[in-house]
């Protein structure tokens, strides 16, 4: 089965990542928004369109069947005494005809049943793939905006909604519908002057279900943004929880944890009180104008102008009306819900990432034996977040393709803001960057990090065993290759030493490793991938010094065929580039080797005298 693009969701959005939390629609408009996730679906959906039907004629038959077995069954009494045995060959046919729309009703219910709790499970299983494709290409922006956590909570409380209206919700609404329309039909049939009181009667109904409805849709998407909020809370502190006990904060999070369900709980119970007050109003409503009505249908069978059968036959119409408008007004109350959801997942589908591929991508050159050659003309960028402050400002620099370029300066200086340019998390807003001669607006995206290997200062270890995160810099490796990647980044020995080697399960977030161990894992990473361009982000700042001298061996080693750039803080990683540059407010301020720049007796004169000089006392 296909799941549904997104690239119509996506083509004529804003340009802005951010997530608007506030209503857009007033309406259950907005669950049109699900239309491209029904429409792969038409063959099931006639399948429950068929069962349905037939579930909703057998349903109004019943009433016709009881009416034949009254009137022509037990007809008056004199006639049975006449014509016994015409009579009890009517009542058995007519019970057994009961029987036989019972088990045509019975069977199409149960197939209508199947084909939308299979529809409910697929389309709720595409729309958390599609959201989920969605959200993972978005640009880092996307996410200084938005909390994981509250994108997790919609993927799971909001589509948890949806499965319920599209698995019973709308088969309900349907059948009511059905049997509202069927049964008003066969009331104005058997009584026109009695429908036709009941209809005006009816009528007044609609208005308190529509305002309560509307209110109803307003308290469901507070809920679900209460839920989301609480979420995004366990999420981040869930994730530091070695800060939170370090700081014995475990009560003062536990009760800003439950200040937020208590919060999330006062919500769902306005919407709840709102809810129960439309169900008593509509059921009051509704029954006491099928009361008032049958009243004067007894009175006119009592007149003897309508038959006995007629008055039940009215009467269980009746019924099946009133019931398919409670239940109405009930499916309204979840579809509002829904429709809130659906608001807020269509958020994160229209969200648009400002870092796009293009529409026809240039391809790279054929990769040098040498590595890439890399190129800033005049680049300007400041975080959108902080317009006011540029991170990077008018930087030209040129990289020669082998050569190993040193990038120091104090904390603040666009050191990691350069190596997000370079990747295209994101663009600058001014001038331009080419990889092998190619502006990299120009490159698809997978093209150009596929050419880049980092290892980053925060290095991220997944749940999985050592030999699937060294894997993860290239999927297609062999274990034979992960194993000499290791190797390469002095992971090997202790890797060997876990209690299942390779196998061993790392642990959340790698847990079960200390900070030296998960970055010679990041390293080897990157060595897997073999890349023609290495991005060192403080590789080997969280490594013991002997570690830090069998790492350093292997990266250099690993520069061999590559162009490499480092960001490092401890220059004694540094002193054997063919380059050191020298950043400081966002602007290249010192160029040179080591050597060079000491003599200089500036800025990089200053970092080196601090590191390794004593300072006078």
């Amino acid at each position: 089965m296909t799941t549904p693009s997104t690239t119509s969701n996506t083509s004529t959005t804003s340009s802005s990542t951010a997530i608007a939390l506030k209503p857009q629609k007033s309406s259950l408009s907005t669950l049109k928004g699900l239309l491209p996730f029904l429409a792969p679906y038409k063959r099931e959906f006639l399948l429950a369109g068929i069962a349905l039907l037939v579930a909703a004629g057998a349903t109004l038959a019943i009433p016709y069947a009881f009416r034949q077995m009254i009137d022509l069954g037990f007809g008056n009494a004199g006639a049975v005494v006449a014509a016994g045995s015409k009579n009890i060959q009517n009542v058995d046919f007519y019970f057994l005809a009961l029987f036989g729309v019972a088990s045509i009703l019975a069977i199409a219910t149960a197939a209508r049943f199947y084909m939308v709790s299979l529809l409910g499970e697929r389309v709720t299983a595409d729309i958390r793939s599609a959201v989920y494709r969605h959200v993972i290409t978005q640009s880092p922006q996307f996410f200084e905006t938005t909390q994981t956590g509250e994108v997790l909570s919609r993927l799971t409380a909001d589509t948890t909604l949806i499965q319920a209206v599209v698995g019973t919700s709308i088969s309900m609404a349907l059948r009511n519908a059905l049997l509202f329309v069927g049964g008003l039909g066969m009331l104005f049939v058997t009584s026109v002057k009695l429908t036709a009181i009941i209809v005006v009667l009816l009528a007044a109904v609609v208005l308190p279900i529509v305002f309560f409805g509307r209110r109803v849709r307003k308290l469901s998407r507070a809920s679900q943004d209460r839920i989301a909020d609480a979420s995004a809370m366990a999420g981040e502190i869930l994730n530091a929880m070695p800060t939170v006990q370090a700081f014995t904060h475990e009560a003062i999070e536990g009760r800003r944890f439950g200040a937020s369900v208590e919060d999330a709980f006062d919500t769902a119970m306005q919407r709840i009180r709102t809810r129960t007050l439309m169900t008593v109003v509509a059921i009051l409503l509704v029954f006491g104008a099928i009361v008032f009505v049958l009243w004067l249908g007894a009175h006119a069978v009592i007149q003897g102008t309508m038959s006995g059968g007629e008055l039940g036959q009215f009467i269980l119409y009746a019924v099946l009306v009133a019931g398919s408008i409670g239940a109405l007004s009930e499916v309204l109350g979840e579809a509002q819900r829904a429709a809130g959801a659906t608001e807020r997942l269509l958020e994160l589908l229209s969200a648009h990432s400002q870092v796009q591929s293009p529409a026809q991508p240039q391809p790279l050159p054929p990769r040098a034996a040498v590595g890439s050659a890399l190129v800033l003309k005049d680049v300007s960028f400041h975080y959108p977040s902080r317009p006011l402050t540029e991170s990077v400002s008018q930087l030209t620099l040129e990289i020669e393709p082998g050569e190993t370029v040193a990038v120091v300066g104090p904390s603040g200086a666009g050191k990691t803001t350069l190596f997000q340019l370079l990747l295209r998390f994101y663009d600058p807003q001014q001038g331009q960057i080419t990889l092998d001669g190619v502006d990299i607006k120009q490159l698809d995206l997978q093209t150009l990090r596929d050419a880049i290997g980092i290892v980053p200062q925060d290095t991220v270890i997944f749940s999985a065993n050592a030999l699937e995160n060294i894997r993860y810099g290239r999927a297609g490796a062999s274990d034979d290759e992960v194993i000499a990647a290791a190797k390469m980044a002095a992971a090997h020995e202790f890797i060997e030493q876990l209690p299942e080697g390779y196998q061993s399960f790392l642990g959340e977030r790698g847990v079960r490793l200390s900070g030296g161990q998960r970055q010679r894992i990041a390293i080897a990473r990157a060595l897997l991938k073999n890349p023609p361009l290495l991005l060192l982000d403080e590789a080997t700042s969280a490594l013991d010094a002997e570690s830090e001298r069998l790492v350093q061996k292997a990266l250099e080693a690993a520069m061999i065929g590559r162009t490499t750039v480092i960001i490092a803080h401890r220059l004694a990683t540094v002193q054997r580039a063919d380059r050191i540059i020298v950043m400081e407010d966002g602007q290249i301020v010192e160029t040179g080797t080591h050597a060079s720049l000491v003599a200089l007796g500036g800025i990089y004169a200053n970092l080196a005298a601090l590191q390794f000089h004593t300072l006078p006392g």
